[in-house]
């Protein structure tokens, strides 16, 4: 573990509290959720078996090594990163369940930080876990209710609408202020640079709006076609079945 993770951790720890409580949270959620639709279904197998443990591993060193190769796109400014370690969160979610899904989320994060450690005082990262989860947990829920083509399609919908509105209303209501706070500049310089790009901002909410918004629709519509492309090709080479 490198020595800038450990510092951060150090000089953050009420921070990473915080971050841990929020991630214990969602876990909790997705545990009701899979829970309920097992009872449902008369399952009595465990949520997470070995063999899932060892998936969601795999699933999640992929995840975080896809975190790592980020970058920016000419819509938002260049602070604001797309990236595509959803994508096996999302795999891992339709094929073990919301659990999961949640559990890879949280792991590529601990895999980004080991490798790059945290550069907004983990700030960046629990956003980047929540956005996530906003994404993965629907589109996971849906389709473990009624596993077919049309409710991974629904799910993933329904997930990229909530990741997108969650994601919006998050920087505008805490995200933002809090890099402008974390870095030392006032709020209308960051709100200058999406002035750059788009003319019309003049406030936080056109800001998230034509900046944030478009962001989160791209990444959750890129993520949720190649899911829909692949899943059903590698769920078997995932769950261990012959075929």
């Amino acid at each position: 573990m490198n020595n800038g993770f450990a510092d951060a951790v150090r000089s953050n720890g009420s921070f990473v509290f915080v971050c841990l409580v929020v991630i214990a949270l969602m876990v909790i959620i997705a545990y009701f959720f899979e829970k309920a639709n097992k009872k449902r279904n008369n399952d009595t197998t465990r949520i997470l078996t070995t063999h899932k443990i060892v998936m969601i591993g795999m699933l999640s060193a992929i995840a975080g090594i896809l975190h790592c190769f980020d970058f920016a796109i000419p819509i938002a400014p260049s602070f604001y990163k797309l990236d595509f370690s959803e994508l096996a969160a999302l795999i891992g979610g339709f094929a073990f369940g919301p659990v999961a899904g949640v559990l890879i989320e949280f792991v590529k994060i601990l895999v980004k930080l080991v490798i790059k450690s945290t550069s907004t005082a983990f700030v960046g990262d629990l956003a980047n876990f929540l956005v996530g989860c906003m994404l993965v947990l629907p589109a996971a829920i849906i389709y473990q209710y009624h596993k077919s083509k049309k409710s991974a399609l629904i799910g993933c919908v329904v997930g990229t609408v909530v990741m997108t509105i969650f994601g919006t209303v998050f920087n505008a209501i805490y995200l933002i202020p809090a890099f402008a706070k974390l870095y030392g500049m006032p709020i209308e310089v960051i709100l200058g640079m999406g002035a750059a790009i788009h003319p019309s901002i003049d406030n936080i909410w056109n800001f998230v709006l034509l900046c944030v918004a478009p962001l989160n629709l791209i990444k959750g519509a890129m993520i949720s076609v190649i899911t829909m492309l692949v899943y059903k090709r590698i769920s078997p080479i995932l769950k261990g079945q012959k075929n």
